[in-house]
């Protein structure tokens, strides 16, 4: 059992299964479906009776943030997705500033669905615009091109979004320092709150994994990012995460919390959970159905988890510092605590070798990555795996 104090702050991810294509590159829980065809209103149905059957879990905790994510959730019709804003709203305990964030991508927006959104109170869009090079769009099997991109954007700012994210992938096939670096200005000149400027990385199961494109090398990659960092920083940008770049006050709630060990229910076809039961001192993950017609069926019921895991005390370190480690401010050295509900010195060891090693920082009150940390960000990890699953270090 472990030790805890209080409940950690709770979020909610909901996922939408369904997107127009397939990108060759994606790894989530996404199937290919015609514009027009998901069976929206049985699929409200459905994470309406999850969500119901998940209420004693979290019974009196309050929301910090919800993320609908997918997939392509802006392909919900403004009625269906209105249905569901208002049953969350009598279920749970939401109060009026939450965070509330809708996953859109261009090829499936809509200047008065967007408008919509924001009316029933959703207030931040992160939008999947990747690249705005048609050329690198086509290569990444992406139904919008670079006017579609920036339409969505304008689109989500005159409905009145003030809290955009735009993601942005580097090191595309056969991008040049230059190509990256023109999508993010390109960016950067429509004024977004938060900027998400990440390496496109080769997952399995996905078709680039079995037909692998020509990449970038090494160093052309280090450069893109390294550049990327230093336009954003003088865009006024402050990196807060490896990826994740965001004005004064527009960080992303929901991922920090993730990041910082945080709970969060998880419903919808696939989607993963993540709670702390206090009273119990334990902490578990649930793994839903990802058919979306298996889950649909099983709902409101408990068939409808595939994986229920109890952590024990080296997962939920590992897990903490793997959350934890790609913050560039670090986190306070009580959290762990907090959240882990087990002792600092439990992790002692490997703190003072990462410390040696000059890819930590630590005290009794910061616990920090270093800028070389940071880089080699999977040796730092590694050295808080267990011993058996370790890999040879790069340093």
């Amino acid at each position: 059992m472990f030790d805890f104090k209080q409940n950690p702050p709770l979020s909610l991810y909901i996922h939408f299964p369904w997107c127009l294509q397939k990108c060759p590159y994606c790894d989530f829980n996404s199937h290919a479906i015609a514009a027009g065809e998901a069976p929206e209103s049985a699929y409200i149905d459905a994470l309406i009776r999850d969500l119901e059957f998940e209420l004693p879990r979290i019974w009196g905790r309050r929301l910090i943030s919800v993320f609908i994510g997918g997939g392509t959730p802006s392909l919900l019709s403004a009625q269906a997705l209105d249905r569901l804003m208002s049953v969350l709203r009598s279920h749970l305990n939401i109060h009026s500033e939450i965070e509330i964030t809708l996953e859109a991508n261009p090829g499936a927006a809509e200047a008065d669905r967007f408008a919509a959104y924001r009316q029933m109170g959703i207030n931040r869009l992160s939008i999947g615009v990747q690249s705005f090079a048609d050329e690198k769009l086509k290569r990444l099997g992406r139904i919008h091109d670079g006017d579609n991109a920036v339409k969505a954007i304008v689109m989500a700012q005159a409905a009145g979004f003030e809290n955009i994210n735009i993601d942005l992938m580097f090191g595309l096939p056969d991008q040049t320092l230059d190509e990256a670096i023109s999508d993010l200005r390109i960016a950067l000149e429509h004024k977004p709150g938060h900027i998400s400027w990440y390496q496109l990385t080769i997952e399995p199961n996905t078709v680039f994994y079995k037909q692998p494109p020509v990449l970038p090398d090494d160093d052309d990659i280090w450069a893109m990012q390294q550049q990327g960092k230093v336009l954003l920083q003088e865009s006024a940008f402050k990196q807060y995460e490896i990826s994740a770049y965001a004005l004064p006050k527009q960080h992303s709630v929901h991922n920090t919390n993730y990041w910082q060990f945080g709970d969060y229910l998880g419903i919808g076809a696939g989607a993963h959970g993540k709670l702390t039961d206090v009273a119990n001192g334990m902490i578990s993950r649930f793994v839903r159905h990802r058919i979306p017609d298996s889950y649909m069926q099983k709902a409101g019921a408990e068939q409808v988890i595939t994986q229920q895991t109890r952590l024990n005390r080296a997962d939920v370190s590992l897990e903490f510092m793997m959350n934890a480690l790609r913050l560039t401010e670090g986190i306070n050295t009580a959290l762990f605590l907090q959240r882990t509900g087990l002792p600092i010195s439990v992790i002692d060891a490997q703190l003072q070798d990462a410390e040696k090693r000059g890819l930590l920082e630590w005290d009794i009150e910061k616990l920090k990555p270093t800028a070389f940390g940071l880089r080699y960000l999977n040796d730092l990890l590694q050295i808080f795996m267990p011993s058996e699953s370790k890999q040879p270090s790069e340093l």
